[in-house]
C-alpha cells in the first residue's frame, strides 16, 4: 500500500481543523476545501493548501465526484471524511478506491452493512450480540408496521433504516397514535436520507446510552478504548458525553468490551468505529447501531486514554499496524464533552446564525476546546448549529464537574445566542453531579433548565452592561484629568 503524505480533508468546521492538526503532527500535508459560505473558516487558513468547491453550500460537501477530482488535482494520497456529510457513504469509499486514492475509514462493505440498521442488527444477532426485539427487515407500509407493533407490544420506537442522529425517529406509546407517528417518521426519513424505510423496535424506557470505541488495523488486531456515556440527549440528539460512564457496574463494563471486541473480530472490521448500546434498569445490554466513522465525542476518549484517535485512523488507512496492545492501554480520570451550539434558549433552542462580536475562551489545566470559530466570525445559517466542543478532564468525577463549572463560567460568546447557559444549569443539577441520568434525563428537566439558562443569560447581560458602563466612566474620568 502506498504511503500517505498528503491528506484531503473532505469536511468543514471543527472536525476539519482537528484532522488538519493531526496531519501536521504526523508531518503530512493537509488540503482543505471550502464552500462559498465558508471562505472565512479557520480550517481554511490553517491547512497547508485550500481550494473552493462550487455549488450549493450543503451539496458542495456531498458532491463526491467533484471532491475526488479536486483531491486528485491537489495530488493527495488520501481523503479523510470526518463525520457527517460523506463519512458513512459506501459509494464515496468505493469511488475513492476506484480513483486510486485512500479512503481514511473502513471498507465500503462494512460501511454499507452498518449503514443499514436492519442488516447490521441481524448480523450482530448472529454473532451473539444481544439486540432489541423488533423487525429484521425495513418497513415502508403503515399497515405492516401496525401489525409488527401490536405483536411486539407498546411502547415501540420507529427508527429510520438508513440514517441516524434522531431523524426519522418517533416513540409510540399507544396503538391509536401509531399511524400518525409512522407517517411523520417515514416522511422525515425520506427528506433527510432519501429513503423513507423504517424499522420498529420495542422501546426501552429509561435506559442509559453507552457506546464502546474500537480501533482495528488491517492485520486482525483489535482494541477497545473504553466506553462513553451519551445518555444526556435532547430530542435524541447528544448534548453531553462522558468517559468513562460514572455509574456503570464493572460487570456490565467488561461484558460491553467483550461483546464489542468479539463482534469486530468476527466481521473483520478495520479502522475506527463505535458500537452503541442501550442498557436498561436491570443492566440488560442491547445493541443499537454501529458508527463507521470518527464520532463527534471522540475527544473524551482521547483524554482518558492518551491516544490520538484521528492519527491512528490515518496510520491504519496507510497500512500501519496498531502501535499498542490492549494491555498497554491505561485509562485515567474522567472527561466530559459539552457540545456548544449556536441556539437560542429563549426560542426553544432554535438554531442561530450571525456574527460573533465577543469571544473569550476558557483555559487552564484539563481544559480542551475543539472549535473553528473566533471573534468576528460569521456563523452561516446553512449548516448544523454545533460550533464547538468544550472538553474537560480531571482525575476524578467530582473534580471534572467542578472544573466544568469553572470553564463554562469563563466561556463568553456574544453576538449570537448559544447553549452555554443550558450547560451551566446542567452541571449544577444534583442528579448530574451524582451521575444519575438516563436518555430521558434532559427532556424531563429541560423546562427548568431552560428557565435557569434564560436567567443566567439575563444576569450575564446585566453584568456585562455594568462592566462596560464602569469602563466608560473610567475612560471619561481619565480623559477629564488629562485635560
Amino acid at each position: 500500500m502506498k504511503k500517505i503524505n498528503k491528506v484531503f480533508v473532505a469536511n468543514r468546521g471543527e472536525i476539519a481543523l482537528r484532522i488538519i492538526r493531526a496531519c501536521k503532527e504526523l508531518e503530512m500535508t493537509s488540503v482543505a476545501m471550502f464552500s462559498e459560505a465558508d471562505t472565512e473558516g479557520m480550517w481554511v487558513r490553517k491547512a497547508d493548501e485550500a481550494y473552493p468547491i462550487l455549488g450549493n453550500t450543503i451539496e458542495a460537501y456531498l458532491d463526491f465526484e467533484r471532491i475526488i477530482a479536486l483531491a486528485l488535482k491537489a495530488e493527495c494520497d488520501a481523503i479523510h471524511p470526518g463525520y457527517g456529510f460523506l463519512s458513512e457513504s459506501a459509494e464515496f469509499a468505493e469511488a475513492c478506491d476506484k480513483a486510486g486514492i485512500i479512503f481514511i475509514g473502513p471498507k465500503a462493505d462494512h460501511i454499507r452493512l452498518f449503514g443499514d440498521k436492519t442488516a447490521s442488527k441481524t448480523a450482530m444477532k448472529a454473532i451473539g450480540v444481544p439486540v432489541i426485539e423488533g423487525t429484521e427487515d425495513a418497513i415502508a407500509d403503515v399497515k405492516a408496521g401496525e401489525q409488527v407493533a401490536n405483536e411486539i407490544g407498546f411502547p415501540v420506537i420507529i427508527k429510520a433504516a438508513f440514517g441516524g442522529g434522531g431523524r426519522g425517529m418517533r416513540i409510540v406509546k399507544e396503538a391509536k397514535a401509531f399511524k400518525e407517528l409512522f407517517e411523520s417518521a417515514t416522511a422525515e426519513a425520506k427528506k433527510f436520507f432519501g429513503k423513507g424505510d423504517v424499522f420498529i423496535e420495542k422501546y426501552v424506557e429509561n435506559p442509559r446510552h453507552i457506546e464502546v470505541q474500537i480501533i482495528a488495523d488491517k492485520f486482525g488486531n483489535v482494541v477497545h478504548l473504553g466506553e462513553r456515556d451519551c445518555s444526556i440527549q435532547r430530542r435524541h440528539q447528544k448534548v453531553i458525553e462522558i468517559a468513562p460512564s460514572p455509574r456503570l457496574s464493572e460487570a456490565v463494563r467488561k461484558e460491553l468490551y467483550r461483546i464489542s471486541m468479539k463482534a469486530m473480530i468476527k466481521v473483520g472490521y478495520e479502522s475506527v468505529g463505535t458500537i452503541e448500546y442501550l442498557i436498561d434498569e436491570q443492566d440488560n445490554i442491547f445493541f443499537i447501531e454501529m458508527n463507521t466513522r470518527v464520532q463527534v465525542e471522540h475527544p473524551v476518549t482521547e483524554l482518558i486514554s492518551g491516544i490520538d484517535i484521528i492519527q491512528r485512523m490515518i496510520e491504519i488507512a496507510g497500512g500501519d499496524k496498531l502501535r499498542f496492545l490492549q494491555e498497554e492501554i491505561r485509562f485515567r480520570g474522567y472527561a466530559i464533552e459539552f457540545r456548544i451550539n449556536a441556539e437560542d434558549p429563549k426560542k426553544n433552542f432554535f438554531p442561530s446564525a450571525g456574527k460573533i462580536t465577543t469571544y473569550m475562551s476558557p483555559g487552564g489545566p484539563g481544559v480542551r476546546l475543539d472549535t473553528s470559530v473566533y471573534g468576528g466570525y460569521v456563523i452561516p445559517p446553512d449548516y448544523d448549529s454545533m460550533i464547538g466542543k468544550l472538553i474537560i478532564w480531571s482525575l476524578d468525577w467530582e473534580g471534572a464537574v467542578r472544573k466544568a463549572k469553572r470553564a463554562l463560567d469563563e466561556f463568553v460568546i456574544e453576538g449570537v445566542p448559544t447553549n452555554i447557559p443550558l450547560h451551566k444549569a446542567i452541571v449544577r443539577d444534583q442528579d448530574f453531579i451524582e451521575g444519575r441520568f438516563t436518555t430521558g434525563y434532559l427532556d424531563e428537566k429541560l423546562e427548568k433548565f431552560n428557565l435557569d439558562a434564560i436567567n443566567c443569560m439575563e444576569k450575564e447581560e446585566q453584568r456585562l452592561k455594568e462592566i462596560n458602563a464602569l469602563i466608560a466612566t473610567i475612560k471619561h474620568n481619565d480623559l477629564a484629568v488629562r485635560h
